[in-house]
Formats: C-alpha cells, sequence, structure tokens
C-alpha cells in the first residue's frame, strides 16, 4: 500500500498540486515522503511538523471524551457552567433574518453540542446578515491563524445570535474554539495542559502542541495557496503565528503535528489506550439526526452517505462504511477504516479543488 501512496503523491507533485508532501497507509506505520519542503527547496522530511488545521478537531474531541471517562464532565452538561459568557444565547428566528430579529435560546449549549458541531454557532455557506455580521466582527474561519487571543475570540463570538436553537441544526467550525477553551476551563488548567495529560503523554506524541519550539523551528516548512502565477507562498518557513512562543491565549486555536505523532494518536486511539470502547465507536458513530443535515449547512453534496460524529466525518453507506477522518485547511487529511487501515498525508497548501481532488483519490486507494 505504500507504493500505491507514494505514487499517488509523485503524480500530484509532479502536476503542481503541492512542492512536497508526507504520508503513511496501512495497519502499521511506514513513513513516505515525496517531493520539496518548498519550490527549488530541500527534499521534504518525514519528520517535518505541519499545521494541522482542522485534524485538531479529532484530538480536542478525544481530550474532551477523556475527561467525561473521568468524570470530570458529562456530554449532556451546559457549558455555560464554565463559560459563562454564553449563559444567555440568542437565537434568530430564521438562519436568515436579520440579526436583531432573535429570541432567547430554549435550551442550553452542551458539550455535545460541541462535540457534533450542533452549538448554533458556525460557518454560514450563503450571504445572510449573520454571516454579514460575522465577518464584520472579524469572527469567520478561513485558513489563516487566528487574530485575537481566546478571551477576545469567545466575546466575539458571544455578542453574536445562534443560527439555529442548539442541537437543531449542524454549522462547522465554530463549535471547536469554543471547546478547546472549555477544556482548559473545566480543569483550572491550561488547556497545552490537558491535551498533554489526556492525549499527547499517554500517545506518545512529543511534537505536537499549539506552537513549534524556537529550537525545533527549522522543521516547519512554509505553506502555500494557489495563484494565477502557480504556488504563492501564504506563511513562512520556521517564523510567524506557530513559532513559540504564542501571541496570546491560542486555547481556541489549531495545532501543528507531524505524520508520527498523528499516526500515534489514532494507533492509540484504535487501540483503545486514550478512551474506552463506548466512548470511542461513540466518537467514530454518526451523531447528527437527519433533520439537521441540511443541504445549505456545509459544501455542496456533504452529506451524501456521510455522517459526524464526535470530531470526525463518518462514511455511513457504501463500500467504506464505518471510515472516520477529517481533513485540515493547509492540505492535510486522514481516515481510518474498521480493520484499523490508518492513512495520513499531510502537505502545505490551502485547500482548494486541486487539492481536494488529490484527496479523493487519496480516499479511493482502498
Amino acid at each position: 500500500m505504500s507504493d500505491a501512496l507514494r505514487d499517488l503523491l509523485a503524480r500530484h507533485v509532479e502536476a503542481g498540486t503541492m512542492p512536497g508532501a508526507v504520508g503513511t497507509l496501512g495497519e502499521r506505520y511506514e513513513p513516505v515522503a515525496v517531493g520539496l519542503a518548498a519550490p527549488g527547496g530541500q527534499p521534504l522530511q518525514t519528520d517535518a511538523i505541519f499545521r494541522i488545521q482542522s485534524m485538531t478537531k479529532a484530538v480536542s474531541a478525544v481530550a474532551a471524551l477523556r475527561l467525561v471517562q473521568d468524570g470530570v464532565i458529562a456530554l449532556d452538561d451546559p457549558i455555560a457552567t464554565w463559560l459563562p459568557e454564553l449563559a444567555e444565547p440568542r437565537v434568530l428566528v430564521h438562519p436568515d433574518a436579520p440579526i436583531e430579529d432573535s429570541r432567547p435560546a430554549r435550551r442550553p449549549i452542551t458539550v455535545r453540542h460541541l462535540l457534533t458541531n450542533q452549538s448554533g454557532y458556525g460557518m454560514m455557506t450563503a450571504d445572510s446578515p449573520l454571516r454579514r455580521a460575522m465577518i464584520d466582527a472579524g469572527m469567520e474561519a478561513g485558513a489563516e491563524p487566528v487574530d485575537r487571543g481566546a478571551q477576545d475570540w469567545l466575546d466575539g463570538l458571544a455578542s453574536l445570535p445562534l443560527a439555529f436553537e442548539p442541537g437543531d441544526g449542524w454549522r462547522y467550525h465554530h463549535s471547536f474554539g469554543i471547546l478547546g477553551i472549555l477544556l482548559g476551563r473545566v480543569s483550572d488548567l491550561s488547556t497545552q495542559e490537558v491535551l498533554d495529560a489526556t492525549v499527547f503523554t499517554p500517545a506518545g506524541m512529543s511534537d505536537t502542541g499549539f506552537t513549534v519550539p524556537l529550537d525545533q523551528a527549522h522543521r516547519l516548512p512554509a505553506a502555500f495557496r494557489h495563484g494565477a502565477a502557480g504556488l504563492e507562498q501564504s506563511e513562512p518557513a520556521g517564523a510567524g503565528f506557530y513559532v513559540a512562543p504564542a501571541p496570546f491565549d491560542v486555547s481556541h486555536a489549531e495545532l501543528v503535528s507531524t505524520l508520527a505523532d498523528y499516526h500515534a494518536f489514532l494507533r492509540a486511539l484504535v487501540d483503545g489506550r486514550l478512551i474506552d470502547a463506548d466512548l470511542r465507536d461513540g466518537m467514530r458513530s454518526d451523531q447528527v439526526d437527519a433533520a439537521a443535515k441540511r443541504p445549505d449547512s456545509f459544501f455542496p453534496g456533504f452529506w451524501e452517505n456521510m455522517g459526524w460524529g464526535h470530531g470526525v466525518s463518518v462514511v455511513t453507506d457504501g463500500p467504506h462504511r464505518g471510515r472516520f477522518g477529517w481533513s485540515g485547511g493547509l492540505g492535510t487529511d486522514f481516515f481510518v477504516d474498521p480493520d484499523g487501515t490508518i492513512c495520513i498525508v499531510m502537505t502545505q497548501v490551502e485547500l482548494d479543488d486541486r487539492i481536494f481532488a488529490m484527496i479523493g483519490e487519496l480516499q479511493g486507494l482502498r
């Protein structure tokens, strides 16, 4: 299987989809590196540290489920117990309604709502007053790093109404920024310390965190996006937001990691070394009711044979039924099959049609 993965990645490097990529495919860790860290640069190494962006969601979910397992929180606990900023959310009478046309929420936002992207906060896929208000407040999600500290970000989110009653719909992303802050609040520790105790140390993830230590910054490749003239650098190598120290409290932000670390995380998750089997199986099972899977909640066709568990997407039908996984906004992706096969690919190119096409081919390797 490693040969098939190498061939796929080499073909896309040659086509200019990305300057280089690392990956592994199989039950065991068998790292593959293809191409360069940057156009005209040095070969990309398998121990490079990548900005994994939304692949952070699976890690945060496992940390929260570990706290559930340990009795620190429960799935149906209201998050306002620890996040009073969100104690009295207001809900738009309709997702497209004017911002002022809202009413008090009938039910609280719970831990479960965060894990399933059903808090009422999240990306708006079509133009609406709420989407314009999110843009004006600087609260839209994108490939760029967060631009403010956790408290300012949470206050900005709390100033906006919910698109729907908690649990009645699905909107991507923002629930997991809230979850990151919650992890620290419930434990009276930093979010980094909670992740260390619940996930990183048990799984043996020595190179994963919110920032890259300064003495390891040389392992952080540049990030790119496709522009009119080809690949354009969007974040520098060995510098910028992700190099320690963090510029502010980044509890709501996303992680950096390595191929080896993320494989260790998934292996420990599948083997039952991070959370109990019932919590693990709930994580990788569809947790979203059909009524919440509205076509406008994400990109077209997303819900076809697809569901959402706790921090991961779940294939609900077809030849890959039972597969779970997710992607990151800078061209990272993983999936895990029911037989324990793990596939991870890491690039540092913004998700676009070319990267999505590569990921689509990746999903078809097995």
